[in-house]
C-alpha cells in the first residue's frame, strides 16, 4: 500500500499567491519546450443526460510529477466537478489527489500571464479584461504579477457584473480597474487584451486592436467557442499553448483555417518553445500577438505540485491508500 495525500478544495484555497502559481507555470512551460511530454484534452460528449468528460495530461521531469486533469461538467446535477491526480514522475507512485475546484482560475491565470510575459511589450501598462467570473479574476490577478498595469478596462455583458468586478479587483490591485460598456471601450488603446469568457462568438472587433497590442485568450478551447475574430487571428503572431490544440479544438484558429484566412503554418511557435528560449517572443513593438490558453496538463500538473508541497509542510489534507498492481492484480 501506498499513501497518498488527498486535498479538498478548501484545503488548497488560498494556499498560494499568483505569482508562485505563475512561477511555477513558466518553469512547466520552460520544461515542455525543452521536451516534457503533453497531450491536448481529450473530450467525451453525452446527448442524455447532457454532459461531458474531459481529461488531458502531462509529465513535468524536472519538477518530479506528472498527472493532470479529469472532469465533468453537466449531466444530472448540472455542475463541474475537477479531480487532479498526481504521480511521482521517478517512480510512478500517486503522490495526492486533488479537488481541482478552487486552483482551476489559479492555475489557469497562471497560464495566461505566463503568456502574457513572453509576449506582451516590456511597457504594457494598460489591460482590457472581457469577462467577469471566475476565470477572469484569476487571469486579472496573474497579469498583474508580470506587469506593471495602471489602468484596466473591464467589459461584460451585465452591468452589474461588470462594475462588481471592477470594484473588487480596484481594491485588491494597485492599478485603477474600472468598467466600461461595451468592448471597443474597452480594447482601444490596450496595451494587453485578456477574454476570459464563454462566447461562441468573437467578443470583440480585431480591427479596434492598438498595433503592438498582445492578446490572451482563454475561452476557446472547443472548436464551437470563437473568442477571437479572424482579424485578430489574421493580425497576429499566434502562439498556442499547444500546437496540437491549433487544429482540434481552438475554436478561433479553426475558424480562420476554415476560412482561408490563415494556414497551419501560421502557427508560430507553442508556449514552451517561447519559454524555452528555442523561438523569439515579440521581436517588435508593432507586432499584435495572440496567446491561446485552451488548457492544458502543463498548468495543472505544476499548479497540483505547488499546492501537493504546500500542503505537506502546513500538514493539511489526509491520507488514504492506493495499492500497487504487483499486490491487487492477483488473477484470481
Amino acid at each position: 500500500m501506498t499513501e497518498t495525500l488527498f486535498l479538498t478544495s478548501d484545503d488548497v484555497a488560498g494556499l498560494a499567491t499568483p505569482a508562485e502559481f505563475v512561477d511555477a507555470v513558466r518553469d512547466a512551460y520552460r520544461q515542455r519546450g525543452e521536451g516534457a511530454p503533453a497531450e491536448p484534452r481529450t473530450k467525451l460528449t453525452n446527448e442524455e443526460p447532457p454532459g461531458f468528460l474531459t481529461t488531458y495530461a502531462a509529465v513535468l521531469p524536472e519538477t518530479g510529477a506528472m498527472g493532470g486533469y479529469a472532469y465533468s461538467a453537466g449531466f444530472g446535477a448540472g455542475d463541474a466537478w475537477f479531480m487532479t491526480p498526481l504521480f511521482d514522475a521517478e517512480s510512478g507512485e500517486p503522490l495526492a489527489l486533488i479537488d481541482g475546484a478552487s486552483m482551476n482560475p489559479f492555475k489557469t491565470g497562471a497560464a495566461g500571464a505566463v503568456g502574457t510575459d513572453a509576449l506582451a511589450r516590456e511597457d504594457a501598462t494598460t489591460l482590457a479584461v472581457i469577462g467577469s467570473g471566475a476565470q477572469a479574476r484569476g487571469q486579472l490577478r496573474a497579469a498583474a504579477t508580470v506587469r506593471d498595469l495602471e489602468t484596466v478596462w473591464v467589459y461584460s455583458p451585465t452591468k452589474e457584473s461588470r462594475e462588481s468586478f471592477a470594484g473588487e479587483m480596484d481594491r485588491t490591485l494597485d492599478a485603477s480597474v474600472a468598467a466600461v460598456a461595451s468592448p471597443a471601450a474597452a480594447v482601444e488603446g490596450a496595451d494587453v487584451v485578456v477574454t476570459a469568457t464563454n462566447a461562441s462568438d468573437p467578443v470583440f472587433d480585431g480591427e479596434r486592436l492598438e498595433d503592438g497590442a498582445h492578446v490572451t485568450a482563454m475561452g476557446q478551447y472547443t472548436p464551437g467557442k470563437r473568442e477571437l475574430d479572424t482579424t485578430t487571428i489574421e493580425r497576429a503572431k499566434y502562439v498556442p499553448d499547444l500546437r496540437a490544440r491549433a487544429t482540434k479544438d481552438a475554436g478561433s484558429f479553426m475558424h480562420a483555417l476554415e476560412e482561408g484566412v490563415v494556414d497551419e503554418n501560421h502557427i508560430y511557435a507553442e508556449l514552451g518553445e517561447v519559454v524555452a528560449g528555442d523561438v523569439e517572443g515579440r521581436e517588435n513593438d508593432q507586432e499584435v500577438t495572440v496567446f491561446d490558453s485552451g488548457g492544458t496538463g502543463i498548468e495543472t500538473v505544476a499548479g497540483a505540485y505547488l499546492l501537493y508541497e504546500k500542503a505537506k509542510a502546513e500538514g493539511l489534507g489526509t491520507t488514504i491508500d492506493f495499492s500497487p498492481a504487483s499486490e491487487s492484480l492477483t488473477g484470481e
